[in-house]
């Protein structure tokens, strides 16, 4: 079958044939047929050696250049090679002389509180505000990415809201090990339960690793009422599961993770608190 037009397509490589090089779309064009010798001739005697020459060794052809294996290509995402992103070890303290200063350093942090505790505004503040590349997640934003079908915690918690909070929670610590492993810091926001080990800290050391730093951020009950009255849409919740949760997240009390008051503090004040905590963090870091 031949083309209407152009060249016909080049022949597949075939392994161990090497590269497809040589192929020349002329040699390939249907053209008047030229007919050669005979398949039985004899063959052609070579030319015989110029005067003075005679009995002259042929000289050694050269040697066949030899190729280095190909190496395999590198795991890239266009032309920037990225490094792959591991579990987030500890972070590792400074020398004692050395002042911990968390503003510069490469952290992954957990910003866990009960709903209108103020974690999200914190956590944009103070990754707004880092020395040091920062990226900030939210897992409730992650969850909400599903349009069609997302299911509601409010709307009831089972196996469906479930999923979708693992899944959400998995794709979190998948973005911080990247973003960690390309330099970049990165807090996270969610409302972790002591008491739930479904919602829990086990899973987000599985997802991030164990280099991840909690941090509880828990004002009184009547100041997450009244931020939860700001709110609208699906983020605001009835003052009684408000309460609940406050009362719920009360259990990280004596749990060894260090917790925040910000009852009495602003956005700028808190997350100047956070720097003070994760200092010392770093310099000793939470047993969970």
């Amino acid at each position: 079958m031949q083309h209407a037009v152009g060249s016909p397509l080049p022949p597949p490589h075939q392994p161990g044939h090497g590269p497809a090089t040589g192929w020349s779309p002329a040699a390939h064009h249907p053209g008047p047929h030229h007919p050669g010798p005979h398949q039985g001739s004899a063959p052609v005697p070579p030319p015989p050696p110029a005067p003075g020459l005679a009995g002259a060794p042929a000289a050694p052809a050269p040697p066949t250049p030899q190729h280095a294996p190909a190496s395999p290509a590198p795991d890239t995402t266009g032309h920037v090679p990225l490094p792959p992103g591991g579990p987030v070890p500890m972070p590792s303290a400074p020398p004692a002389t050395a002042p911990h200063d968390p503003a510069a350093t490469t952290l992954a942090v957990l910003l866990i509180g009960p709903a209108g505790a103020g974690k999200t505004s914190v956590a944009k503040y103070w990754a707004d505000h880092r020395r040091v590349p920062t990226a900030h997640i939210s897992l409730d934003d992650v969850r909400e990415w599903v349009r069609s079908g997302f299911a509601d915690p409010q709307s009831g918690w089972n196996d469906h809201s479930e999923a979708q909070y693992r899944l959400a929670r998995r794709t979190c610590g998948f973005a911080a090990r990247n973003f960690l492993a390309n330099g970049i810091s990165c807090i996270l926001d969610d409302a972790v339960f002591p008491d739930r080990p479904v919602v829990g800290l086990g899973g987000w050391k599985r997802h991030v690793g164990p280099g991840l730093l909690p941090v509880v951020l828990l004002p009184g009950l009547e100041i997450v009422l009244e931020r939860n009255a700001e709110r609208s849409g699906n983020r605001r919740l009835t003052d009684d599961e408000v309460a609940r949760i406050h009362g719920r997240m009360a259990g990280w009390y004596g749990s060894g993770l260090p917790i925040i008051d910000n009852s009495q503090l602003d956005v700028p004040q808190t997350a100047q608190v956070l720097d003070d905590v994760l200092a010392r963090s770093i310099a000793s870091p939470p047993n969970w």
